[in-house]
């Protein structure tokens, strides 16, 4: 069997299977419970010094 006809078969199969359950394991940490708090903390980032902007030793951390 030559190497195209060999990788085309893994690539059809196992990766295929391989790609769904990476897929599908991305999407159950996103929707886990508890996640929301830290997504919520990350989307407020540029909103956390609105009234008085970050020192420059608060800015380094």
């Amino acid at each position: 069997m030559e190497t195209y006809s060999l990788l085309r078969e893994f690539a059809d199969s196992w990766m295929l299977l391989f790609l769904f359950v990476f897929f599908l394991a991305i999407v159950l940490w996103v929707f886990r419970p508890g996640a929301s708090k830290e997504y919520r903390d990350t989307a407020s980032i540029p909103f956390r010094h609105d009234e008085k902007p970050a020192t420059n030793e608060e800015a380094r951390t």
